[in-house]
Parts: structure tokens; sequence; C-alpha cells
């Protein structure tokens, strides 16, 4: 269905000139992202010619998909209205924004809970249909004013009297505040510290499960109902300071869940809410954290050079701050993007920096929870995968071995990511039973959690042994991996 608006739609016309996309070519594209979301659409060039000479606008989710198409050719984010959309059905670009002020940051990140939610559970919402797909460019603003200062100067705040303020709904009065029944007046560490037992449960079941899991999707849920009322209520500055933290920690985790089940847009605002909160928390690490998380997704999707310069910033402020640990995670993170970019001496050194940075951690450092996974394993994990994307596999191969010397329970996604890798290397060693022997191994895993990325590796291992597919071993291997890759991610 469409509507129609008052003459050609100008705008529109000049961006698809400006992106160089035709008619066909952008239907093409809406249809392919509609698909991605599980929706089935038919329009043609037709279609989109009508949008253009007649002003006609479609509806549901098709505005946010166009807008995502063409930004995906021009490498940017591309708002309704630049396309003259803009009064199509409302869906703001909402958690792309870091405030400058501190209200105007608890606004921003409580109304991504809100409409994430919504997406959820009606099947639209910011996993549908929000404007704009994963654009890079869209994280140099809050790179560039976390660098500038990662700290707010104060966060104490004073809520209205909510009483007073509820709204006929019994949901949320004026600017945002809670329901006066179910949140506190003024918040107090117990109430912080409940957000962060339940940041840790959530890291232990995203490991162990996948982020497509149902118990790590209740992390949206638990920001809405748990941490959305308690940033607008009333807080001195230090248990503001510490909500803030923890609640950047859960917007960080459902960032890294929505990527790990392939919603990078998602994934993308959800980061920058985290790394807003943790300035306001004035944790440093924390949002070096955040950075190194949005550098993975970065190079993750291609964009390599981001990457690096997204993993630099962390260890830029970090400097004298981070313990060891951290700062060894940092270069490791940087090591895999400089791998990406082929740019082989970088990461040698980024990776020789992480390996000392972690050779001189000591028992006892005030290493932050956050980072209980990062072990010698994890580094010797992620190594390897450098020195694949290197194309180095004796080094992979010697990495892999000591990533997988310690299989846990506790970390089975990981686990299963390195036997993907260790398979490869195998694979490009010329050592094919080998490969498929990883290979199985790693599928059984997969088939354990819920986790597109790690669907995505085998995948990738499956069409590495292409060349060989009619060995049985490869046949019986793809055999096994049918049920993986039809099931829904």
């Amino acid at each position: 269905m469409s509507r129609d608006i008052r003459g050609p739609n100008e705008k529109l016309g000049t961006v698809l000139a400006l992106a160089g996309i035709s008619n066909a070519g952008l239907a093409r594209r809406v249809n392919d992202l509609g698909a991605q979301r599980g929706l089935t659409l038919r329009y043609d060039k037709t279609s989109v010619a009508r949008w253009v000479s007649k002003g006609m606008v479609p509806q549901g989710a098709a505005p946010h998909l166009i807008a995502a198409a063409i930004a995906g050719k021009l490498g940017r984010p591309v708002p309704l209205h630049e396309i003259g959309l803009a009064d199509a059905d409302p869906a703001p670009e909402v958690g792309l924004a870091f405030p400058r002020d501190v209200g105007a940051a608890v606004r921003s990140a409580t109304e991504l809970y809100r409409l994430d939610l919504a997406g959820r559970r009606g099947g639209g919402g910011i996993w549908q249909s929000l404007a704009g797909s994963f654009s890079v460019s869209a994280y140099a603003t809050p790179a560039s004013r976390w660098l500038i200062s990662p700290a707010d100067s104060s966060v104490a705040r004073e809520a209205p009297d909510l009483r007073e303020v509820r709204d006929g709904n019994g949901a949320t009065g004026k600017d945002g505040a809670p329901n006066a029944d179910t949140a506190p007046q003024h918040v107090g560490h117990s109430d912080v510290t409940k957000l962060r037992e339940a940041a840790e449960d959530a890291r232990r079941w995203d490991s162990k499960y996948g982020g497509g899991d149902w118990r790590s999707s209740m992390v949206p849920e638990c920001l809405r109902v748990d941490a959305a009322p308690l940033l607008l209520a009333s807080y001195s500055d230090e248990v503001g300071r510490a909500l803030f933290g923890a609640t950047s920690e859960l917007t960080r985790l459902a960032g890294w869940m929505a990527f790990d089940t392939g919603q990078q847009e998602a994934a993308q605002r959800y980061y920058i809410q985290a790394l807003r909160l943790a300035r306001a928390a004035a944790d440093v690490p924390l949002g070096g954290y955040v950075l190194a998380s949005m550098s993975l997704q970065a190079t993750y999707r291609g964009f390599a050079d981001e990457g690096v310069d997204l993993a630099q910033a962390a260890l830029e402020r970090n400097r004298g701050l981070a313990t060891a640990r951290t700062m060894s995670f940092f270069r490791l993170v940087e090591a895999r993007a400089q791998a990406k970019a082929n740019e082989a001496r970088a990461c040698e050194v980024a990776l020789k920096a992480a390996e000392g940075w972690l050779e001189r951690s000591r028992e006892g450092d005030p290493d932050p929870s956050w980072l209980d996974f990062y072990s010698y394993e994890r580094f010797a994990a992620d190594a390897a995968e450098c020195y694949r994307d290197l194309r180095l596999p004796r080094q992979v191969r010697r990495f892999t071995e000591q990533a997988l010397s310690r299989p846990t329970e506790e970390y089975v996604r990981s686990h299963g990511l390195r036997l993907v890798v260790s398979a490869v290397a195998e694979l490009e060693s010329g050592n094919l039973d080998a490969a498929c022997a990883a290979g199985t191994r790693a599928v059984e895993v997969a088939g354990r959690i819920s986790s597109a990325r790690t669907t995505e590796y085998v995948r990738d291992l499956l069409h590495r042994l292409e060349p060989y597919g009619d060995e049985p071993r490869v046949v019986e291997l793809r055999e096994r991996a049918r049920p993986l890759l039809v099931a829904p991610a």
C-alpha cells in the first residue's frame, strides 16, 4: 500500500541520482532488506517511479528500508526528511544521538529502550523498520565527543514528584517520568547492585547460549522495566555515576547480543547509547570497552580502517587508567582490525603489545567484572583469527591449539568459533580430514546455541570447502550443517 503526497518527490529523485541507484536497483535493494527482516516485498521499478514522480509514500517499514538501501550505497545515514519521506509512519532515528547534556542523554537512552520492546513484540520497531542501516560514520561523533570529554561534570538529578506528573494511563508523565506506583523516588546503591547482578547473569547466558537465546533476550526488557525508571528518578552524583555505569554495561550487552544475532542496526544504536552512559558514569575503561565493541563490529562489517581508529581511541584515553589486562584486550581488538586491513606489521606490533600487557597482569589487579572472560586462551583465539585474515595457516594452527587447550562449558560460543577457525587453518594447510573433523565439532557446538555469528562462521567454512564438494567427508559435513543453516538465527 501507499498514499499520496502533493507533487513529485524531488528530494528522493535527487538523492537517488546522487547515489547512482536506478529505479530497478532501489526496488531490488528494498526487497532484499525486507527479506532480511522477514518481510515479503515485491516492489519493482514502476513502484519506485511512482514514489518519485507521483509522490506516493509506501506504508509500513518501506520508507525506512528505502533510507537504509540508499544509506548503504552512500556510506552514511540517510534521514527520512532528506528523501522526502519524513511524514511516513513515524520511526525516529532513535539511539543515534550522542547528546552533550546529561538530561538529553537520559531521554535518548530511555527512548531506545521503549522502542526496542515494541519491535520485539510487534515485529516492527528498531528490529525491522528504523531508518538507516549500519553506517560506520555514525560512530564518528560519539567517538570524538568521548575523546574530547570522557566524563560529565555532574549527573545528580532531582526528578519531579511522580504523583503529580503521572498521566491518565498510569505509565509516564512529564519528561518521560516513570509510573509513580512502580518507580523509586530516590535511587540507592541497592538498586544499582540489582542492575549489575542482571548484567553478570546476562553475560554468562550470552557466552553459554548465544545472543539469540531467550534468556539473553531479556536484557532489553530489563533496560526498559528496571533501568529506565531508575534513570528518570532522583539520585545523588555518587549514586548516579554508579547507576549510569551499570546501565551502560547492560546497554553494551544488548548491543553485543544484537550484533551476535545479526541485528547490526540495533547493535549500533545500543553501542552509541552505552558509550554516552559510560561518559556520564565517568568510567573511562568502560567507555573504552564500548569503543572496542564498536571496533569489532566495524571490522566485522568490513570497515577495518575505522575499526583501527575506534580501538586506538579506546587505548589513547585509557593510558595510565586501565589495568594491564584491560589494555591488553584493547590492543588485541586493534590487532583484529589491523589484520582485516591487511596491515601485517601493525598487527604483529599490536599482538606483541597485547601479549606483553597480559603477561604484566597479576592476580589481585582491580580488573573490571566485565573483563572476566579475557584469558590467555581468548588472546590465542583472537590471534589465530588475525593470522587467518593474514593467510598464515601455520600461525593459525599454533594459536588455535593454545586456544582450544582448555575447552569450557562456560564459553560455548567461543569454543565453537575457535573450532571453525581451526578447521580453516587445517584446510589451508592441505589437511582435509582434520578440517572436516574440526568442522563437524563446530557444527555440533553451533547447534546448541543461538548465534547468527557462529552460523556465519560455519557458512564461511562450507564455502571454503566447495572445491572439495564431492568428497564424502565434505558431503557429510554439509549434511550435518544443513539444519543449522536453514534454521532461523
